[in-house]
């Protein structure tokens, strides 16, 4: 299974280290689609990702609608994360899927109401008490994340530390 967490205009940079070195843990693609509000350069993406940008696989979009002309919604499996989400995050089936996007919008705003609209049964939510916004995006992504990994086995992950094995 291959899978891709991107981020459209994400606007603060240590969610994007966090959720960079997700992404290296697991081995998932990041894709991060402009305009950022930062720059991937800055010490605070960095800081939060350590010293795992190199073991990373990153592919930037100049925008949303290039991201979704090269990734076609309607021929990949491609699933929307918003608090507005018609799914609970672990209701759909992703075990067997070969590829899977999981799209996050930018932490004011999340992901456009037309896209939303456009893709409604292929949105997905983390069930939350109603008097609250929302999670912190960072931690938003380990959730899904590791569902879809837990649904396909932790295929590809170390299930036990090694570190016992050695004592």
């Amino acid at each position: 299974m291959k899978l891709n967490v991107v981020l459209v205009e994400p606007e603060i940079p240590q969610n994007t280290g966090n959720i960079a070195r997700t992404c290296a843990a697991t081995g998932a693609k990041l894709h991060l689609v402009h305009p950022l509000g930062f720059s991937i350069n800055e010490k605070a993406v960095k800081r939060a990702g350590l010293d795992y940008w190199d073991k990373l696989d990153i592919e930037e979009h100049s925008s949303f609608e290039k991201f979704l002309e090269k990734y076609n919604p309607n021929e990949n499996n491609m699933f929307f994360v918003t608090t507005k989400g018609k799914h609970v995050y672990s209701e759909p089936e992703y075990r067997g899927m070969e590829e899977i996007f999981i799209l996050f919008g930018k932490e004011t705003k999340g992901l456009p109401e037309d896209i939303l609209q456009k893709y409604i049964n292929k949105t997905i939510r983390i069930p939350m008490r109603s008097t609250l916004r929302s999670l912190n995006l960072s931690n938003s992504v380990a959730i899904v994340v590791y569902d879809i990994f837990r649904q396909n086995g932790f295929e590809s992950l170390e299930e036990i530390s090694s570190y016992f094995d050695t004592k």
